[in-house]
């Protein structure tokens, strides 16, 4: 499994998606392959799709819309122009 490879997960044992703190690592700092694999995945599993918008809106992203139009893309509905969390609080 590519995301269980990814850097994004330096300091984690194995990968847990039912966890938003990983989550939340593989949305902020994983890499091009473990975001394929994670929409890939989102894709065929709704309960996945809701924890990432519940991510998406609480815990600030470098790309937060980004992972909005993913989810849209996937037939999720969300707002785009939805307020986000900023990092440089």
């Amino acid at each position: 499994m590519v995301l269980a490879q990814s850097r994004a997960l330096w300091n984690r044992q194995s990968i847990d998606l039912t966890d938003e703190d990983v989550l939340a690592q593989i949305l902020d700092r994983g890499e091009m392959a473990a975001w394929r694999e994670l929409y890939r995945l989102a894709g065929t599993d709704s309960d996945l799709r809701a924890r990432i918008r519940r991510v998406v809106a609480r815990v600030p992203l470098l790309m937060p819309r980004f992972w909005l139009a993913a989810l849209k893309s996937l037939g999720e509905p969300v707002d785009l122009g939805m307020d986000l969390p900023r990092g440089d609080l």
